[in-house]
């Protein structure tokens, strides 16, 4: 249908200021569409965008698919990476037989402690235990072993701490002889596989009586070069130490004496210490 002449004269107006402002207020003029003049994207760019960190804000974005799709596989990796580092480190077939096995030793005392209920526990066979464990003696030490090692670095942080020789060696010792005395009253089955292992001379004795040595040799060496000890001898020191705190530090004598009253036990004890360190000074040995 032919516009009348007022019709085509709003049309007019309408297309002129359509071309002057294509776009106003997000809105764009369907005359101004069929503009071969006019850009892509419809939209006018803020000029905010088009200075400083925006403009190079804007330059980082996506600008085709191909950027897009590697933008999402990127956020996809970014945060399958967190979690990774957020997921806790699975924990060890021998670390869980050890948790079991310290479990079942506290329950039912060393005796009762089978491998094939360890097994059980653990979800596997108990020929499978035996990859880790060759015996249920070797299970049994490395739980022992763990509490000795815990021993052993209390007793390592007094050998460096910045105290006296004499000092040294009376809180080491009595260190080891409370240590164990606790076991026995609060964990005795812990304390019996302990106390086998000593006697029976198993391997985790043995390196746990090569560390109390060591301890003890470094702190003799350190009064010998202070001069708090005397000794000319020092391998003769040391052995002297230990033979006379025996009574005292062996899980053996501690058992043998878990009946008599405590303070009776540390006073004995002082007085021991208090001779050790008399000799050392004195040079004797």
């Amino acid at each position: 249908m032919p516009l009348s002449t007022a019709s085509q004269g709003e049309t007019t107006r309408f297309t002129e200021a359509s071309e002057r402002f294509p776009v106003r207020w997000g809105f764009v003029s369907p005359y101004h569409l069929s503009s071969s003049r006019l850009p892509l994207p419809f939209v006018q760019p803020d000029p905010d965008l088009t200075s400083g960190s925006s403009a190079e804000a804007l330059s980082e974005m996506p600008q085709t698919d191909g950027d897009v799709q590697a933008a999402r596989a990127d956020n996809r990796a970014g945060r399958s990476a967190a979690g990774l580092r957020n997921r806790p480190a699975p924990v060890s077939a021998d670390v869980r037989l050890l948790g079991i096995a310290t479990e079942h030793l506290a329950r039912l005392g060393p005796k009762r402690v089978t491998v094939v209920a360890v097994a059980a526990e653990a979800g596997m066979t108990h020929a499978n235990v035996y990859r880790y464990f060759p015996s249920k003696d070797a299970l049994l030490d490395a739980v022992a072993g763990r509490w000795l090692r815990d021993i052993e670095a209390h007793l390592a942080g007094i050998a460096d701490a910045p105290d006296p020789a004499d000092d040294k060696i009376e809180r080491l010792l009595t260190a080891l002889a409370t240590l164990q005395r606790d076991a026995l009253a609060s964990e005795p089955n812990l304390f019996a596989v302990h106390l086998d292992a000593t006697v029976a001379a198993r391997p985790i004795a043995r390196r746990h009586r090569v560390r109390l040595r060591s301890l003890v040799e470094r702190v003799v060496e350190e009064g010998m070069i202070a001069g708090t000890f005397s000794a000319r001898d020092r391998e003769r020191a040391i052995a002297y130490i230990f033979d006379a705190s025996y009574r005292f530090t062996h899980p053996l004598a501690i058992q043998h004496d878990a009946d008599v009253p405590r303070d009776l036990v540390e006073a004995r004890f002082g007085a021991v210490i208090h001779a050790i360190q008399r000799v050392l000074r004195a040079g004797v040995l």
